[in-house]
């Protein structure tokens, strides 16, 4: 790829963009005015993004139309509308009509991980701003595709790493500024589950009257390989390699972006993983793993070490920044907690500990309300987003690199100048 991508102009153009997409937003529209929505899939994710955004921004948004490829969902999105909205919204199965509609200046992308990329780029090339969920592409190669457009567009977007709008993370960023935990060259990041033996993890429950006329297979499958109508494959799509990077993209890419925010991080150099399916293994079709890590090396002496695992749900979720003079530890979206280091240094190690939770300090459950909200206020020409397509380029790097480690048995190594991968 051109050199001109390279991190350090990649960053600048970030903020360039970001500056004139700011400055387009405000001349576009009054600080008074309703944002118009188009909401583009409303299954489990797009349905409870949709509440969140009302809790943050009723008094300033309008979902005008809904878009979802089985009729059930649709008919519940349509509903959720009706109740927290006070409208009657347009109600499609095709996308497409949705980006039609010259009243819509923004759209929420809540589909499967192997539609961003189509639906993004016609959505920017329709010129409304939009909201996409994590991670921001199937490949590195799309999201590439998706920065350099969103570049060249002026429009909004935010990608649905809602972490970095967490109060908690936010606070934990100020501490490592501040020079709490000294030095940091090792993260550990866990997500850990189970789940009941005969409920596999992500095997979401299929709608008893799903069946070919009500569950649109052609517009699901989109640029993914063709198959035969499959109920699992839809309702359960995170379990296929076609449509979903599994814990890659899914879970880790959350971890390895909270500690390029909090950490000022960017890409990782090097990525070895491993792993596989361990558990649910008769009569089971899926392809990611339920068991999975992965080794980070970043290029200033710094490195992560991810774990994820479907079979214990013990130690929860979270990261622990691990600095010369002490720990920060963030579990489960929810507490955080410091630690000082006997060990470090001695102007320092007596500090007290701290812990901070995310309800009872900052009323917040998760970054979630917080995140929508700062799409709201960037395209009524308020704010920036705190997740640029850069950044969530730079997340969902770390995800694919996992995949493409896990997949080959191989290390891989990332060329942050030229934006392209090879394998040690």
């Amino acid at each position: 790829m051109p050199e001109d991508l390279h991190r350090r102009d990649f960053l600048k153009k970030s903020a360039t963009a970001a500056a004139l997409t700011a400055a387009s937003a405000s001349r576009v529209m009054g600080a008074n005015d309703r944002v118009n929505i188009g909401w583009i899939g409303v299954g489990s994710r797009g349905y409870f993004c949709m509440e969140q955004m009302y809790k943050g921004n009723k008094e300033h948004v309008q979902v005008k139309a809904v878009c979802d490829t089985y009729t059930g969902n649709l008919a519940k999105g349509k509903d959720r509308v009706q109740t927290l909205g006070g409208n009657t919204p347009d109600a499609y199965n095709d996308y497409r009509k949705i980006l039609d509609d010259k009243s819509i200046d923004t759209v929420f992308i809540m589909t499967p991980e192997h539609l961003h990329h189509p639906m993004f780029m016609a959505a920017i090339a329709a010129g409304k701003n939009i909201y996409v969920e994590k991670p921001l592409a199937h490949t590195i190669e799309q999201g590439f595709e998706m920065v350099h457009a969103w570049e060249k567009s002026g429009k909004v977007v935010q990608v649905g790493t809602q972490n970095r709008s967490s109060s908690l993370y936010k606070k934990a960023k100020e501490m490592v500024q501040a020079g709490m935990i000294g030095d940091c060259h090792f993260t550990r990041a866990f997500w850990y589950r189970n789940s009941p033996n005969n409920k596999p993890a992500w095997r979401y429950d299929i709608p008893p009257d799903a069946n070919p006329s009500n569950t649109d297979w052609d517009k699901f499958l989109g640029p993914a390989p063709k198959r035969a109508f499959n109920l699992q494959r839809y309702y359960q799509w995170r379990l296929y390699w076609d449509y979903s990077g599994g814990i890659s993209t899914d879970l880790l890419v959350h971890q390895t972006d909270i500690t390029n925010f909090v950490l000022g991080k960017t890409t990782p150099s090097s990525c070895v993983a491993s792993g596989g399916r361990y558990r649910w293994l008769q009569d089971d079709d899926r392809d990611v793993p339920d068991t999975f890590g992965a080794v980070y090396e970043y290029p200033d002496n710094f490195e992560i070490n991810y774990s994820c695992y479907f079979g214990n749900d013990h130690y929860g979720y979270g990261e622990q920044f691990m600095g010369n003079n002490g720990t920060i530890e963030v579990i489960s979206r929810k507490d955080l907690y410091f630690y000082p280091e006997p060990h470090g240094d001695p102007a320092v190690k007596d500090r007290p500990e701290v812990h901070l939770n995310g309800p009872k300090d900052f009323g917040e459950q998760d970054g979630i309300v917080p995140h929508i909200k700062n799409f709201i206020e960037s395209v009524r020409g308020n704010e920036k987003p705190i997740a640029p397509p850069p950044v969530g380029q730079q997340a969902a790097i770390s995800g694919h690199l996992a995949t493409l480690s896990f997949k080959n048995g191989k290390k891989v190594l990332w060329d942050d100048k030229a934006n392209t991968y090879h394998f040690s």
